[in-house]
Parts: structure tokens; sequence; C-alpha cells
């Protein structure tokens, strides 16, 4: 196994990040507005990608 560097990103750190934010957020919402909520976030994505 080779010893972990010091990483300037760490992806697997940043992403639990990221889905436990996404977790929080949608905990109390029901299926149909989960739908659109991530709906909204992907189209929002989208354009600032343009």
């Amino acid at each position: 196994m080779k010893n972990k560097e010091n990483k300037k990103f760490d992806a697997v750190k940043t992403m639990r990040e990221i889905r436990d934010k996404m977790s929080k957020e949608i905990m109390n919402m029901t299926f149909a507005e989960e739908k659109t909520y991530l709906k909204k976030l992907l189209a929002k994505k989208k354009v600032s990608a343009s």
C-alpha cells in the first residue's frame, strides 16, 4: 500500500462533504420535492458552466 501524500485536493473528502450537505437539505422533502430541487440545482450548474 502506498503512503499518503499531502494532497492539495482530496476528492473523496470533498464528495463526502457535498453529499452530507445535500442530505441535510433534502432530509424532510418528499420525493417530488427532491426531484424539483435537483432539477433546479442541475439547471443552475448548466447555466454557470457555460
